[in-house]
C-alpha cells in the first residue's frame, strides 16, 4: 500500500522535526555532555560538545534542574539509553517517517513506551525526589514535548499497521 506524500502528513513533519532536534541537539550534545563530564562542578571542557553548549547545559541544570547537575546513577542510565538506543532510532526514524516506511511502526511503539517510562521517572524525581526542581513549572514545560510526542507516536502507530497511508489495506493484502 503506497504511503501518502510527506506534504500530506503534517503530523509526521512535526515528528521528523522533533526527531532531528533530539538527534542533533538533545542526544549528542545535551545528553552526551552528561556522559563525558562526570562532575559538572569540577571538569575540563571536552572536545565535544562545544564549551558554549556545555555552559548552557550547566546553567540550565544549576538554575532549574538540580538532578541534571547531581547526575545520580539512575539518571546516567537514562542518558546511556538515550545515547545508545534513542540516537540511532532518531536517525532511522527521520528516514522512515520521511519516506513513509511502515517497518518503523514497531520500533516507534517501543521508543514511545521507553521514553514515556523514562520521562515519568525523571518527572517524579523533579517533583518529589532528592533533587527536586525549584522551578517545577519551567521544568515541566521544558519536558512536555517528551510526553506529548511519544503519546502522538503511540497513537499514530498503534491505530494502523499502515500508519503512512490513507486507507486500510484490501482483504488479503500484506505489509
Amino acid at each position: 500500500m503506497p504511503s501518502l506524500p510527506l506534504s500530506k502528513r503534517p503530523v509526521d513533519i512535526a515528528l521528523i522535526v522533533f526527531f532531528v532536534i533530539n538527534l542533533f541537539f538533545i542526544t549528542y550534545i545535551v545528553d552526551l555532555e552528561q556522559l563525558v563530564i562526570a562532575d559538572a562542578d569540577h571538569f575540563q571542557y571536552p572536545f565535544w560538545p562545544p564549551a558554549v553548549l556545555v555552559d548552557l547545559v550547566h546553567w540550565y541544570g544549576h538554575t532549574f534542574d538540580p538532578v541534571l547537575i547531581a547526575r545520580p546513577a539512575w539518571w546516567r542510565a537514562t542518558i546511556w539509553i538515550d545515547a545508545i538506543f534513542f540516537g540511532p532510532f532518531y536517525a532511522v526514524a527521520i528516514y522512515a517517517y520521511a519516506k513513509g516506511k511502515n517497518w518503523i511502526r514497531f520500533g516507534s511503539i517501543v521508543w514511545a513506551s521507553v521514553m514515556l517510562t523514562n520521562v515519568t521517572i525523571i518527572l517524579f524525581e523533579e517533583v518529589l525526589g532528592e533533587h527536586a526542581s525549584p522551578q517545577l513549572g519551567r521544568v515541566f514545560l521544558a519536558n512536555a514535548c517528551w510526553v506529548i510526542f511519544p503519546v502522538i507516536v503511540m497513537y499514530r502507530m498503534w491505530r494502523s499497521i499502515h500508519p503512512f497511508s490513507s486507507q486500510a489495506p484490501a482483504a488479503g493484502q500484506q505489509l
